[in-house]
């Protein structure tokens, strides 16, 4: 059963054609992710499944529901967390989610109960009458994640959940996200992160100048791939210029030094095996790893996307950045 549906999605902001007549689908109690490059559309879909911004043309249905028609109704079953969502900061974490709660008109007691099982859930409880001033950035999010699942929403919308956020509090959030998604609920998110969409995302929509150009499970986008499969090799001693010594192996095409790794690239994966083993032994070299390397998902999405390698070296170092600044 499909619990999103959308059909011809347009979405123009004056001349600027920000969505280009896309359809497809969410299945109920699948984990969806769409991605793309600054400016592909992503926000902009979201907002308007979300009803918080109308489209220029084409169908909306979520949770059986016309979100052209009916936006109030919508929003009553689902949860939404975007990159700026922030709690109230003068209001306590417990406050913050009874206010919510009365909003959704849930009774006194559902309140008390739904307040203590989420932030029993995020870790929050023991920090519940504290202000939310006072919250590192990553708790704040988990905050908002709460508030996003006070009303036990059918569907929950993510739009860049863990941007900024610090190695810590991001692996919290997607361990409970993964939980909250095993026990039913539906999860649409947008993220800049591939790793992370590749971890999560039963299904992955790629989006590009405002039109889907894939939609699969990551495994599946990964087999579209043009690349080779590589080997990674790393010894306990190594010696001089033994990268070059590697190169003259029969079917090894090309190899790049990475730290202490050697990643070979070559037309017949057994082969090579077999003989990088022998080189191994004849130059009395012990080999601590050696492992077989897929395609990546940034791989494919490089390829279908045409996003250069600088450019999205330059999108990796701005997650690093903002990290540091943590």
């Amino acid at each position: 059963m499909d619990i999103i549906e959308v059909e011809g999605l347009t979405k123009y902001y004056k001349k600027f054609l920000a969505v280009d007549n896309i359809s497809f689908n969410v299945r109920e109690g699948e984990f969806f992710g769409l991605l793309g490059p600054n400016g592909a559309g992503k926000t902009t879909t979201i907002r308007i499944l979300t009803g918080l911004l109308k489209p220029s043309s084409g169908n909306i249905f979520v949770t059986g529901i016309d979100v052209r028609k009916n936006s109030v109704e919508v929003k009553s079953n689902i949860g939404i967390i975007s990159e700026t969502a922030n709690p109230y900061l003068e209001m306590s974490a417990w406050d913050n989610l009874m206010f919510a709660g009365a909003l959704h008109s849930l009774s006194r007691e559902e309140r008390r109960k739904r307040a203590e099982d989420l932030l029993k859930l995020l870790g929050l409880y023991n920090r519940r009458n504290e202000k939310v001033e006072n919250f590192s950035k990553g708790l704040r999010k988990r905050v908002a994640i709460a508030l996003a699942l006070m009303h036990d929403p059918q569907v929950l919308f993510l739009d860049e959940p863990t941007s900024g956020l610090d190695v810590q509090s991001s692996r919290m959030i997607r361990q409970f996200l993964r939980k909250l998604n095993e026990n039913g609920v539906t999860i649409f998110l947008t993220t800049h992160y591939i790793e992370e969409a590749d971890s999560l995302c039963d299904r992955i929509g790629i989006i590009k100048n405002g039109k889907i150009i894939a939609i699969d499970s990551p495994e599946n986008l990964k087999a579209q791939s043009k690349k080779k499969r590589t080997l990674e090799i790393s010894f306990e001693n190594t010696l001089e210029n033994i990268a070059e010594e590697i190169q003259k192996l029969p079917n090894v095409k090309l190899v790049k030094k990475y730290a202490d790794k050697f990643i070979i690239h070559t037309d017949d994966i057994s082969e090579t095996i077999k003989e990088l083993v022998n080189f191994a032994s004849k130059k009395n070299l012990r080999i601590v790893s050696l492992n077989t390397m897929a395609p990546s998902l940034e791989d494919t999405f490089v390829e279908l996307t045409g996003l250069s390698s600088l450019e999205l070296e330059r999108i990796e170092q701005i997650g690093k950045m903002r990290k540091m600044k943590m």
